[in-house]
């Protein structure tokens, strides 16, 4: 039995990235590439007018030779002038140096890394394993309720702002707590980063996806929010009655989760200390109102002052900076002050693989030819040919099928605005020519792009959750894929009521 069972284990991570990568070559052979023109447009999001720069979805040409031919450019191996100096073998480096520290890869990396740095020096202080002791203390026999109590507020924080990334230093915290509880890491999971996709595609106001879609399909942002708060409380309370009957569960019998393995770091920490209570000094409490203050600095800065990435990283070096002199005075753990720097290295550590994942999946969108509308690509004859074939269906066919479409998009482009901007220019116009409303096509939007970034191993901020959480994503898609199967039932069906309804 148990050779069955390592006989049918997922590949790791690096492996699935690599032969997505080698079928993304396959397509160059055979795709032609294509372009788009493009145009600006501009929108209001809480009085302050935006403006975006989107494709025009009517200018999709191939790009021809001088004797009228479409082109098609096949991947090479090692980069070439022709090739944008992209190449199969390549795809590492050149993935990972994509962007700027505002996002893609060169932003997410840095992030996952300085987060994964400050936490460490946070856990060296052992305030969090303390932390963690008190409140199973406190809610003994009464643990399960910490679970739709955070599902809600980590759903909010996608709804109302968008929160993503900003869930990869929750994991930390909550996925031992869970385990010492008696659940497993899975379940940690589903409370922070899941919670907050959920929200995130259920969303009334969310600025960075859905916000961009209405703007771009010519609707007034935030509209329609009758029928997506019901959408979001729909949505919230699937996760937690899913999440809740999983966590009994793996509560009555531990061997059934797939995290058992990864989770053992994890209950031999806790079993060292046996029965004994650990101290709960005013040092462990310091350190704790330092992680406090800086989750409140985060979210205040985020909605009130619109920062992201750098500053983020930002935040939490200052944590992990106090939290370190915090333990040097207490003498928390014995520290001592070259303790800060190791805890950093080995936190960063704990994250690298996360990190190099980031990079890896962009060399998809590398070896595609890349996102923009302009240059002549796969991804964008890819794009025309998917709306093309949508043309012809019953609204309500059509409707599902954006949905459908947007979420296969999504392995492609993980990013909830980049997405938009990609898709909406098409999918708005599209609407109106097979009969459905645009409203309707911006729900399938935000359901397609949300709910899958829990399972495609080319979201980097999913990635950084699972180093977090030490769980391989090939163990994670394995319990994943059953909420994956609800959900889509549940988004078709909305989808589909949307159009009934004549949402507009």
């Amino acid at each position: 039995m148990e050779n069955k069972k390592k006989g049918v284990s997922m590949p790791h991570t690096f492996i699935v990235i690599f032969g997505v990568i080698l079928f993304a070559a396959v397509l160059t052979m055979f795709i032609p590439l294509g372009q788009y023109d493009t145009k600006e447009v501009t929108y209001t999001i809480n009085g302050a007018e935006k403006t975006r720069t989107v494709l025009d979805a009517d200018s999709f040409r191939y790009v021809l030779d001088e004797n009228g031919n479409k082109v098609t450019k096949i991947a090479p191996l090692f980069g070439t002038e022709d090739f944008g100096g992209q190449g199969i073998l390549n795809y590492v480096f050149e993935g990972m140096t994509v962007g700027d520290k505002n996002g893609t890869a060169v932003g997410i990396i840095a992030f996952i890394l300085v987060v994964g740095g400050a936490f460490g020096i946070v856990l060296q202080t052992g305030a969090v394993e303390s932390g963690i002791m008190r409140v199973i203390t406190m809610t003994k026999g009464r643990e399960i309720i910490l679970i739709p109590i955070l599902i809600v507020l980590f759903s909010l924080g996608g709804a109302i702002f968008g929160m993503g990334e900003e869930a990869i230093p929750f994991v930390m915290i909550l996925v031992p707590m869970f385990i010492a509880m008696g659940y497993d890491a899975v379940v940690g999971i589903m409370c922070s980063y899941v919670a907050t996709q959920i929200g995130f595609g259920a969303s009334w106001q969310n600025p960075f996806g859905l916000a961009i879609a209405q703007g771009v399909s010519g609707l007034p942002v935030m509209s329609g929010a009758w029928f997506r708060i019901p959408m979001w409380i729909f949505f919230t309370g699937i996760t937690i009655f899913f999440t809740m009957r999983y966590a009994v569960k793996v509560k009555k019998n531990p061997k059934l989760s797939v995290a058992y393995e990864s989770d053992e770091t994890y209950r031999k920490e806790f079993s060292q200390n046996g029965n004994v209570m650990p101290p709960f000094t005013l040092g462990h409490k310091l350190v704790l109102l330092t992680i406090a203050a800086c989750m409140c600095w985060t979210v205040w800065g985020v909605v009130s002052k619109g920062y992201y990435i750098p500053e983020i990283a930002s935040q939490f070096f200052v944590m992990g900076l106090l939290s370190g002199i915090i333990g040097l005075v207490f003498h928390l753990n014995d520290m001592k002050l070259n303790d800060i720097a190791k805890s950093f290295e080995r936190g960063a550590a704990d994250l690298l693989g996360a990190a190099m994942c980031v990079g890896m999946a962009q060399g998809i969108i590398i070896i595609l030819g890349g996102t923009s509308a302009t240059d002549g690509t796969v991804l964008n004859t890819i794009l025309h040919s998917l709306s093309e074939g949508m043309k012809g269906f019953p609204p309500v066919i059509s409707a599902w099928l954006m949905y459908i479409f947007q979420s296969v998009f999504n392995f492609f482009v993980v990013s909830g605005s980049g997405q938009a901007a990609l898709t909406m220019p098409i999918m708005a116009p599209l609407a109106d020519l097979v009969g459905v409303e645009r409203q309707t096509a911006v729900v399938a939007f935000q359901l397609g792009d949300a709910f899958t970034n829990m399972i495609v191993p080319t979201s980097g901020c999913l990635l950084g959750v699972l180093a977090a959480a030490k769980l391989d994503w090939g163990k994670w898609a394995r319990f994943q894929i059953k909420f994956q199967g609800v959900l889509f039932a549940c988004a078709s069906a909305t989808v589909i009521l949307a159009v009934i309804m004549g949402l507009s």
